[in-house]
């Protein structure tokens, strides 16, 4: 596995030290904490927002993600609210922002926002809504930011698995690896059709 949401919950494997079984290999997940730093991030990019959209199932919002993200907002002085979508259906979800016109956009770290990033990001820019994201392919698409795990990266760390595997060693015996690199992406061009001047002390 590359990149694996939370293995051991899943059942996948025993535990990250001794994983049993046929499969190991590299964890995705970094713990709820590091997604209230995403909203830290754009809070610090964007010090005037304050109205801040989550966009995500209702799983992602009521789980250790979305507490952590609502506990930060609590503390940064933002009233976060949860625009629910389905996993492909994200209509309501758009009515319901145009409805409630926050001044940014949280998006949850789900495998439907990836998806549909570039439906998400064009919506977005539609809407000139400034948002954080937890992919830099989402940025790709046109999203205003992202943080969070290099994904190119637990593919090249995949291949010394494939190596030691191949060369006899057993899955169930080698450790389960979490994230080491981490990527801030911010997207020049559409920060710039926004409107939106991002604080220098994110680019430091």
């Amino acid at each position: 596995m590359v990149n694996s949401i939370d293995p051991v919950s899943a059942g996948i494997v025993a535990n990250f030290a001794r994983p049993g079984g046929s499969i190991t290999g590299l964890a995705g997940n970094t713990g709820s904490e590091f997604e209230a730093k995403r909203l830290q991030l754009l809070k610090q990019a964007l010090p005037d927002v304050s109205r801040i959209a989550f966009l995500g199932p209702k799983n992602e919002w009521e789980g250790p993600q979305g507490k952590a993200v609502r506990d930060a907002a609590s503390t940064l002085g933002i009233t976060l609210v949860h625009i629910e979508h389905s996993p492909n259906d994200y209509a309501s979800a758009f009515a319901a922002i145009k409805r409630d016109r926050p001044h940014a956009l949280f998006g949850a770290r789900h495998a439907s926002n990836f998806a549909n990033r570039k439906l998400i990001a064009d919506f977005a820019n539609e809407q000139r809504l400034p948002g954080i994201y937890h992919a830099r392919e989402i940025v790709a698409a046109g999203g205003l930011m992202s943080y969070g795990v290099s994904v190119p990266d637990l593919y090249h760390r995949a291949a010394g698995y494939v190596d030691k595997i191949l060369k006899g060693a057993v899955p169930g015996e080698i450790p389960v690896e979490q994230p080491t690199k981490f990527e801030l992406v911010i997207n020049g061009k559409t920060a710039k059709v926004m409107g939106l001047t991002i604080s220098p002390t994110v680019f430091a």
